[in-house]
């Protein structure tokens, strides 16, 4: 390192941050000053990693200080994070030059640098050196990724939906089975866990009556019907042990029953947290799932809204894309209800307005701005009601078919 010379009184100085430190040089290259950030690759990564976050490292404060006495004016860097870290501590002259071709040849040239200095006795060594430093921020970075409470989220829908899969699946197979001995049941009770409860509790056919439907919480037109049809069934006879299998079946899957609610009330105390203005305009679950496809807030944040729009249908977008038919209008958002359960030639209208919405709230959750939800959904709701008023009657087609516009 060089002693102070007069022409540093009138010098600019360039600080270029690499894995081994950070060097002040001059515009020609030559190192005025440096501050090593220790030969252990883990301590070399933390600095780095305090950088990229606004902080300066605790060895490098000296440096600045060392700049700022022989009067480099002004301090150039390349890298915003230092920019801002150096003006938050310390009252230097620092400037911004992005591109920075002095810093750009200097890192070209870093080798022959630091072995002349000293610092690593060859390439090889280097080499060495920066792959570790890397790995070690590699390994920070999904870290922190992991610990994003978004990521959470994306596992617990996606849990759900495998017990969704799995439930149907075995209360299917139940239905099927007890419908051996009580095929009528079959039609007369929709819900799958409903069902599996009768048949747990119940067991045979022949306990349907009227009293005992009426204790395990049925209407009093659902228990006529049911302890009528079981008198009538025509279903066969079936053996205890048969039976006993099956109510541990029964209650196995209904285990599987509670488990799911439970994730899914976690779920919404999960998203109230990380997407409150999501789960306002269009509930927890589907908040979820478009952050499930998306990868994380953060990429859903950045996604235009026509984009988000039609997430979810990227295999009939790519088709149609292909085969020149007509473009999705909208894709898992069609899992809101007032898309759904809209008529045909509503829901593209629909599907566009809560997209543009969806992508104004799913902004503000990532940057963590103030809860807007409400007035999201109250200006997303008189949309609606705008659209189906102007297009309450379907459009006039065509002789070729298609809607006139």
């Amino acid at each position: 390192m060089d002693p102070p010379s007069r022409e540093s009184y009138s010098m600019k100085a360039y600080v270029v941050d690499v894995p081994f430190g950070l060097f002040a040089i001059t515009k020609t290259g030559k190192v005025v000053d440096k501050c090593l950030f220790g030969s252990d690759p883990s301590e070399a990564s933390s600095a780095l990693r305090q950088i990229q976050s606004g902080s300066l490292p605790t060895v490098s404060s000296d440096l600045f200080v060392r700049l700022g006495k022989r009067k480099y004016r002004p301090l150039v860097v390349d890298n915003e994070a230092i920019m801002k870290a150096v003006r938050d501590v310390a009252r230097i002259e620092i400037e911004l030059e992005k591109p920075c071709n002095v810093a750009d040849r200097f890192r070209e040239r870093l080798v022959s640098v630091l072995t002349e200095l000293k610092i690593v006795k060859d390439e090889t060594e280097f080499n060495r050196f920066v792959r570790d430093v890397t790995l070690q921020m590699t390994r920070a970075a999904v870290a922190v990724s992991a610990a994003k409470r978004d990521q959470h989220a994306i596992q617990t829908v996606r849990a759900l939906d495998d017990l969704d899969k799995t439930l149907n699946l075995f209360s299917g197979r139940i239905r099927e089975w007890y419908g051996l001995h009580f095929p009528e049941m079959d039609r007369l009770v929709e819900g799958h866990d409903t069902y599996l409860r009768l048949v747990y509790n119940l067991g045979k056919k022949s306990n349907f009556t009227g009293e005992a439907l009426e204790k395990e919480g049925l209407p009093k037109d659902k228990v006529g019907a049911l302890a009528e049809a079981a008198k009538r069934s025509m279903g066969a006879e079936i053996e205890d042990d048969d039976l006993d299998w099956m109510r541990l079946f029964c209650n196995q899957t209904l285990e599987l029953f509670r488990l799911r609610g439970l994730a899914e009330k976690h779920l919404e105390g999960l998203m109230k947290d990380v997407t409150p203005n999501m789960s306002s305009l269009i509930g927890p679950t589907l908040s979820a799932k478009l952050i499930s496809i998306a990868g994380s807030l953060d990429h859903l944040a950045k996604m235009p809204a026509s984009t988000l729009q039609v997430l979810g249908a990227e295999k009939a977008l790519f088709r149609a894309l292909k085969t020149g038919a007509r473009p999705p209008k909208h894709g898992i958002i069609f899992q809101y209800a007032a898309i759904h359960q809209a008529p045909r030639w509503q829901r593209g209208k629909i599907a566009r307005a809560l997209s543009g919405k969806l992508s104004i709230a799913a902004r503000i959750d990532a940057f963590k701005g103030e809860f807007r939800g409400e007035a999201l959904k109250r200006g997303l709701e008189k949309r609606i009601d705008e659209i189906k008023e102007k297009y309450k009657n379907p459009p006039m087609r065509t002789r070729h078919g298609s809607p006139q516009r």
